[in-house]
């Protein structure tokens, strides 16, 4: 194998391995910025979400309690859950992709019911009271979400009105949702979890583009480097190489010695060539004594 096939091909492994890391990088890169922005867009939910609770418990709720009828229930307007989510579907219209769950083991409303993840999220905040916050990537349904979670603890007695013993429930709730689920709360017990999920496929997969993109950039200008560099070697190194090998072989056998082995260069190459001229002249002379 010449040198230049063995420069070529070292150049060529430790240029694709810059490659590849570099397109891992900027697939990494790009990725955790897009977990960044998905976590800041979270922010933005969680807080308007937990105004919003706080707004109702603080100022609707005890209004509710002086104009309502004891066994009245009117969810969207005595349900602080129902009233966010309620929000939340009208923003979602806008807002595609975005999903916000009540997450429970044991909710009022089956569609809060949490799934075996979201139940895993509650088990944490129970296991570890100092936890007020979470967050990760999950896949669900083929869509890969970038989630926050939050835990909601029983902190206040109105909320046992409608969740503690279902004989002391407003009697419209029991006839709209049984009396089975969404009981037996205790104060300061963690029973739910918000959960707020934000869309990333997109963004990943924008990531793995980019990534893709720079890679066959990088690919172009790794071939072209190459066929410049094999050109380079193949004129300014292989074929002069070649020329002294020939010459240095006719001077071994007393042949052209009247020819002068000169090749212009002020490499090592130069240096080469005029010391196989030197060597070329010292035969001829010893040559000529005999």
């Amino acid at each position: 194998m010449g040198i230049r096939t063995r420069f070529l091909i070292m150049m060529g492994v430790l240029s694709l391995l810059a490659l590849v890391a570099l397109g891992w990088s900027s697939y990494e890169f790009s990725r955790r910025a897009a977990l960044k922005e998905a976590g800041n867009k979270g922010e933005i939910i969680f807080n308007y979400l937990q105004s919003q609770r706080h707004f109702f418990k603080q100022n609707q709720t005890p209004l509710i309690s002086q104009l309502i009828e004891k066994d009245r229930f009117y969810p969207n307007l005595m349900s602080g859950f129902a009233a966010t989510s309620t929000t939340f579907n009208y923003f979602n219209q806008r807002m595609p992709g975005f999903k916000i769950k009540y997450a429970a083991g044991n909710p009022l409303k089956e569609t809060n019911r949490a799934d075996a993840f979201e139940v895993e999220i509650i088990n944490q905040f129970k296991a570890d009271q100092n936890l007020t916050e979470t967050s990760g990537t999950i896949t669900k349904n083929g869509i890969n979400f970038f989630y926050q979670a939050i835990p909601l603890k029983i902190d206040h007695q109105n909320c046992l009105v409608c969740h503690s013993d279902p004989a002391l429930a407003p009697k419209d709730q029991v006839a709209i949702y049984g009396s089975e689920n969404g009981y037996n709360w205790k104060m300061d017990e963690i029973v739910a979890s918000l959960m707020v999920y934000i869309p990333i496929s997109e963004a990943i997969a924008q990531a793995k583009q980019t990534a893709m993109i720079l890679l066959a950039i990088g690919a172009g200008c790794l071939i072209f480097t190459l066929i410049v560099i094999s050109i380079f070697l193949e004129r300014g190194v292989v074929q002069p190489i070649m020329r002294l090998n020939s010459r240095t072989e006719e001077i071994s056998l007393g042949k052209g010695l009247d020819k002068p082995v000169l090749i212009k260069s002020n490499d090592e190459i130069g240096s080469l060539s005029r010391a196989i001229d030197r060597l070329r002249i010292s035969v001829a002379r010893m040559l000529t004594r005999r």
